[in-house]
């Protein structure tokens, strides 16, 4: 048998992502002995070994590790088809507005462009309503993947356009955002090694596939935490050049010579047919 259910897929990756019986049936809302029986279900009709069992844990097999990888990939395309198909529908309704894309944006990033995009879209003849979605650091990429958006700015080398179709847009140097009072501030240019132990400013730390990397910086939720703190004389970030637009008088900018650039790119899913969204891009592209 090589058809799965979306509801196994679900089963099998709380289980492969929790590494715990006990807390997958948890997050699932349901009873462990169930969950049990539905993943040993699972191996039999694949006629594999998914998981190993023990008095110690859990763990993957290399035939879990494919499936918890192609698996999340899969239930992503699943959610993101009914998504679509929903925002589709609902603009087929009597008295709706027409085509509607959801653009998501990494809040503050790349302010400039995206309003000269969305007037430059907006007088397009039958342009569709555009749904600008803000989103929390490197989060775009999930939302285009999983459907709640249709279309997004992702910024390499931060984002992965693994698997979307993009455009090139824009390309930027870095920045080091201090507190306006430091004695960096004063200087002309910086290089990232000026700020990477800094034993009074440590790093923002980011995260990464829902995890931070370790050190004394703080974990960044979202860009008013961070300017917050920066303000405060508590952490120091290197980010876009385009994010003073929104910077505080408390902060000071300092570009940083070494930096990698940042280059944003309107990105979208390679299966997609939409008519507004070929227009959308055509527009971008256009700027």
């Amino acid at each position: 048998m090589d058809t799965l259910e979306t509801r196994e897929l679900r089963y099998f990756l709380a289980v492969a992502e929790e590494l715990h019986f006990g807390r997958a049936a948890e997050r699932l809302g349901m009873a462990q002995p169930p969950l049990s029986r539905a993943i040993q279900q699972l191996e039999r009709r694949l006629g594999v070994r998914l998981l190993h069992r023990d008095r110690r844990g859990v763990l993957l097999t290399g035939a879990g590790e494919v499936l918890l990888h192609e698996g999340r990939a899969a239930l992503d395309a699943a959610t993101a088809a009914a998504r679509r198909a929903r925002r589709a529908g609902s603009a087929d309704t009597p008295g709706a507005s027409g085509d509607r894309l959801v653009l998501a944006v990494k809040a503050g990033a790349a302010h400039e462009l995206l309003q000269k995009l969305l007037d430059a879209y907006a007088a397009v003849p039958g342009a569709a309503e555009i749904e600008v979605l803000p989103s929390g650091m490197c989060e775009q990429e999930g939302m285009l993947r999983d459907g709640r958006a249709d279309v997004a700015f992702m910024h390499t080398p931060f984002n992965s356009l693994s698997g979307f179709d993009s455009e090139e847009l824009m390309t930027e140097g870095q920045i080091a955002v201090l507190p306006a009072a430091h004695p960096l501030a004063a200087r002309g240019t910086l290089c990232l090694a000026d700020i990477a132990d800094l034993p009074d400013l440590p790093l923002a730390r980011w995260p990464s596939h829902g995890t931070y990397a370790p050190g004394p910086g703080p974990e960044i939720h979202d860009q008013t935490q961070l300017a917050q703190l920066i303000a405060l004389g508590r952490t120091v970030a290197v980010l876009p050049d385009s994010a003073r637009a929104w910077l505080w008088a408390e902060h000071a900018a300092v570009p940083v010579t070494d930096a990698p650039p940042v280059v944003t790119h309107i990105a979208w899913p390679a299966h997609s047919r939409s008519r507004a969204l070929a227009e959308l891009v055509r527009t971008a592209t256009e700027l």
